[in-house]
């Protein structure tokens, strides 16, 4: 009964080991799912990538808003008052609480007298000169732009291999649910044969009893077998975007054609998906750099303002009801503002040094990256040459655990064995059987391996037979 639990989890552990439009299965008339249609509903319905490419969009808006701060200010503003015009002489601080007022000193001020007060007036600022600042905060908005689009690209590239990985694990899994069938009834077979001789009293019957120890030990595995594929298929269902609905695969092709044997030249790691989002955060830290060295220049900005004011108040103290509804009294100003802020060289200076550290780790980074994705490709090649080696040794394991089990039952039957011995032989066989059928999906799960090491899953699917259109 071990010995046929440890043929499936070898055969799971041989899937596990190799690598580090929606069709419900069900309905009649409805083709299966391949692996490029996993890998594009992956792309197309996966909640993640809908989020990244969301947020993508979204950056967009900031580049708007930087090519915007080029534009002149404008601002309207209009007020209509009631109240009292008492005023003394002197100066304080501004704060929010004492509305300003303008006018003379009053010699005879009064609390219970109030009159209206309108006013209203457009003003327009504009830097005509930043000495750099608004191109390079501008920069800096496209650069965060083009970062989370390359974060969107990673997290669409990264569900596309997730996708094909638990496509080729079902494979895997429904391979080693039918050589836990096949072992099923070939233990079946042997029962009835076991069963008959005992009925005819020419074996013992404890031969029939270890035989069905044997064949519920069988069966055993055949459901477990089927438990692994059934879970394979609920990862596919949700790396594809369909979590929770009935999927199925149709890899037969995929299992007619032997992939590559090696892995053939060598990946451009600067074109990797990975590479670029790492260059994409250093340019975002570049560009910050850039904007604190154009923030210490001194600030001009350029205003011009027309507005007018109407008040019910008098140069003699005296309050007119029918004056201060609206405005009647006009003015204008124009004038440039310089200002320099000494004390902002200081922080400036602190931050541009902690942008110096964050632009060296993520320089380090970059390079672990690359460093990641080149040992990547290399386990890729060990992996496509164990598999080679897996191909070639399989069929002749295969066919000499064929020809072991048929000679040790004939030996049962000519009463030179045991039911121990030939329920070992149709382990073995079992064992066989699988390996075999896993060999070729090894060399599969190599050549995606490499894929996801290079970055790009199109000459993956070439070799599958079919092109996913990007």
């Amino acid at each position: 009964m071990h010995g046929n639990k440890i043929v499936l989890l070898l055969g799971i552990g041989v899937v596990c080991l190799s690598w580090p439009s929606m069709v419900p299965a069900q309905e009649p008339g409805i083709m299966a799912l391949r692996l490029e249609q996993a890998v594009r509903l992956a792309r197309e319905n996966y909640p993640s990538i809908k989020a990244a490419r969301a947020e993508a969009g979204a950056t967009d808006g900031g580049v708007e808003i930087a090519r915007n701060a080029r534009l002149p200010g404008m601002e309207i503003d209009w007020q209509q008052t009631r109240g009292t015009r008492n005023n003394i002489f002197g100066q304080f601080f501004p704060q929010g609480a004492i509305p300003p007022i303008s006018g003379p000193v009053i010699g005879h001020p009064s609390f219970s007298q109030s009159t209206w007060g309108s006013g209203g007036g457009l003003l327009v600022t504009w830097e005509p000169f930043d000495f750099g600042l608004r191109r390079a905060q501008l920069g800096l908005s496209e650069r965060i732009r083009d970062e989370a689009r390359a974060r969107a690209a990673v997290t669409e590239f990264e569900a596309e291999v997730a996708a094909a990985d638990a496509y080729l694990r079902v494979a895997a899994m429904e391979q080693a649910v039918i050589a836990a069938r096949a072992g099923v009834e070939r233990m079946e077979t042997f029962a009835r044969m076991v069963g008959a001789l005992v009925a005819s009293e020419l074996r013992p019957g404890a031969d029939a009893s270890r035989t069905e120890v044997e064949l519920a030990a069988a069966r055993n595995v055949l459901i477990e077998a089927r438990q692994q594929a059934a879970l394979a298929r609920v990862g596919l269902a949700q790396a594809v975007g369909l979590a929770g609905q009935t999927i199925s695969i149709d890899a037969g092709g995929l299992l007619a054609q032997a992939p590559p044997a090696a892995i053939e030249g060598r990946a451009e790691s600067g074109l990797h998906p990975l590479t670029i989002a790492r260059r994409a955060s250093l340019d975002i830290l570049l560009a910050r750099r850039e904007v604190l060295d154009r923030s210490f220049f001194p600030k001009f900005n350029w205003q011009t303002a027309i507005f007018a004011r109407g008040s019910g108040a008098r140069l003699d103290g005296s309050l007119l009801d029918n004056r201060g509804y609206y405005p009647d009294t006009a003015n204008w100003a124009t004038g440039l503002t310089i200002s320099f802020s000494l004390s902002n060289l200081f922080n400036l200076k602190a931050r541009r040094h902690q942008e110096d550290g964050h632009i060296a780790a993520e320089r380090a980074r970059e390079e672990q990256t690359k460093q990641q994705l080149r040992t990547g490709e290399e386990r890729a090649r060990a992996m496509a040459e164990a598999a080679r080696e897996y191909s070639e040794n399989a069929p002749q394991q295969l066919a000499a655990a064929k020809e072991t089990e048929l000679r040790v039952r004939k030996r049962y039957e000519a009463e030179l064995s045991t039911v121990a011995e030939v329920a070992e032989a149709q382990r073995l066989l079992a064992q066989a059987e699988v390996e075999a059928m896993l060999a070729r999906i090894a060399g599969w799960r190599a050549q995606l391996a490499a894929a996801s090491a290079r970055g790009d899953l199109a000459p993956l699917l070439r070799l599958t037979g079919k092109e996913v259109a990007k």
